[in-house]
């Protein structure tokens, strides 16, 4: 049982489209994606995303179910490597890394986190900003809230009023877009 433990482990994390599907799907148990979804989430080539994916489920990490000609695939909470991999995904990238995959799911075109954390990820509340859709998934940030023990404070906006603002020179926006930010996705 130790060598298979250890020989999974050491064929988990060979490679950077295995991480990312693992990041996206363990932070996302309740979702099922197929491949191209999931290639085109990642911006990578479905080819290899399909390949990886494969690998997962041979190793007990990921379920899939053919749905039609679609196959997709799910984190496997009953597996026995579930909670430990979504712990190890979620230190290794935190809170950033977790916002970011959760995101990746909702179509949101552009969020950054800014204020104290992001000039010192010491900061007890996380200040993120969001232009896109208003159906945002907030049980998918109180999990973030409770894995990192972080408050996540929100401002949503449309992004349509965020083009407009952001082109009127709107001096609130100005002043958050010249701050300190991390980028979670989109270009500003």
């Amino acid at each position: 049982m130790i060598k298979q433990a250890r020989d999974t482990l050491r064929s988990l994390f060979s490679s950077t489209i295995r991480a990312d599907a693992l990041a996206l799907l363990l932070n996302n148990p309740d979702e099922r994606f197929y491949v191209r979804e999931i290639a085109t989430l990642l911006r990578k080539n479905p080819s290899g995303v399909k390949r990886e994916l494969d690998n997962l489920e041979k190793m007990g990490i990921l379920t899939s179910k053919k749905v039609a000609n679609l196959k997709y695939f799910q984190a496997d909470k009953k597996s026995p490597f579930f909670t430990e991999l979504k712990s190890i995904i979620a230190k290794s990238l935190g809170v950033p890394g977790a916002l970011k995959a959760l995101l990746k799911t909702t179509g949101v075109k552009i969020a950054f986190i800014f204020g104290p954390y992001a000039e010192s990820e010491d900061a007890d509340v996380v200040d993120v900003f969001i232009a896109g859709p208003a159906s945002l998934g907030i049980e998918g940030i109180k999990d973030i809230e409770e894995r990192f023990s972080r408050r996540i404070s929100v401002t949503l906006m449309d992004e349509n009023e965020f083009r407009n603002k952001k082109e009127g020179g709107d001096t609130e926006l100005e002043k958050l877009l010249s701050g300190e930010k991390i980028i979670l996705m989109g270009k500003l």
